[in-house]
């Protein structure tokens, strides 16, 4: 049965976002609320198409959609389309395609097929856990050429939990983390110029408060100067008078709270709380264990994504370029996050479906 809770939740997000971009363009249309809006229709026919696919074709394709995937990410090295200064997209005609979004979501499907074939005693293996770090760590290295930071490290951490999802003993994971921070000084060497950057102007944004502290410091005078219920929708001084930058992508939030205040804010983050909950029950509801870390997977991804994006605008963390879900202005960033809500939506309708551990198996 359809989840139309999860459903009605989506479209709200959605609605949220398209009211933002419309005052985002001082009360228009065009650029962005209408093209987003237009996306948001082609998503919803989507998320129900994908709904629809049983979850054993899941399972038993997740590794091709890994792989095309991958392909596609090689595409990006060999023949992306090249904005903003960096090497993310493929130029379709009719639209431009960001693989490194879409795989989010194939990764989470090529670990939840890996680890559902495996017994707990094989997860305890250290053996066993050489195939799933090639496959995050192959990605993650094509997504940090593009440069995409703020992507690759989405696709670290949430294949990170999945691992833990999948069982995994917490002892191997802080052996992986005590050897990334003892190669940060390393890392640090590899870091583009505008990376290093931002991450100076992270630790000391008044340093350069015209330059590159400019963003962040108008992010917090707007999110400070809505107060509890905002100045009113289209009254935003820092968003109408463009002093608040990319407002329409990665920092949507602080116009929003300008203009409806903590409580505008508050009303926008329960919705996203609603959707994890919903997340967390479809997979601990589900009986087989490759929708289990589907559903889990996929609240993770989410939960990042907002998590990271609120962190940044508040700077609580350096701008890496992770958009707000579903608010923000973005083709591949929307079309994304309704084929994940599509697959909820399948696990959801498939909960009972049991599947061997061997995929192959399937008749």
């Amino acid at each position: 049965m359809m989840n139309w809770g999860l459903v009605l939740l989506v479209s709200m997000i959605a609605g949220i976002g398209g009211m933002m971009l419309y005052s985002s363009a001082g009360g228009a249309w065009d650029p962005w609320a209408g093209r987003q809006m237009m996306r948001f229709g082609v998503g919803l026919v989507v998320m129900f198409t994908v709904a629809m696919i049983d979850i054993r074709l899941l399972a038993r394709f997740a590794y091709w959609i890994y792989g095309i995937t991958m392909v596609m990410l090689v595409g990006v090295e060999l023949m992306g389309f090249i904005g903003m200064g960096a090497q993310r997209w493929i130029d379709l005609g009719v639209f431009q395609l960001q693989p490194s979004e879409i795989m989010k979501l194939a990764l989470v499907l090529a670990l939840a097929r890996y680890f559902h074939g495996l017994t707990a005693e094989q997860v305890g293996r250290m053996g066993s856990l050489v195939a799933p770090l090639l496959l995050v760590m192959l990605p993650v290295a094509l997504v940090l050429r593009q440069p995409n930071l703020g992507t690759a490290m989405l696709l670290l951490l949430g294949g990170g939990a999945i691992f833990f999802l999948a069982g995994v003993r917490l002892w191997k994971f802080a052996i992986v983390i005590g050897a990334g921070l003892a190669s940060l000084p390393i890392g640090w060497e590899f870091l583009h110029d505008y990376q290093k950057r931002r991450v100076m102007t992270f630790l000391d944004p008044g340093s350069d408060p015209l330059g590159a502290g400019y963003n962040i410091l108008q992010s917090m005078i707007a999110l400070g100067s809505g107060g509890i219920f905002g100045k009113g929708y289209l009254q935003g001084t820092q968003s109408q008078l463009n002093f608040l930058p990319e407002a329409q992508t990665d920092f949507i939030l602080p116009q929003l709270a300008e203009e409806f205040g903590i409580v505008g804010s508050l009303f926008l983050l329960s919705l996203y709380v609603l959707v994890l909950v919903y997340c967390f029950a479809i997979g601990l509801g589900c009986r087989n264990q490759f929708g289990r870390l589907v559903a889990l997977g996929i609240g993770t991804q989410i939960f990042l994504y907002v998590f990271i994006n609120i962190s940044m605008v508040m700077g609580l963390i350096p701008v890496v370029g992770i958009p707000l879900p579903l608010v923000s202005y973005g083709g591949s960033a929307m079309m994304t996050m309704m084929l994940a809500c599509g697959l909820l939506l399948s696990v959801s309708i498939h909960r009972e479906q049991r599947l061997p551990r061997r995929i192959d198996q399937l008749s």
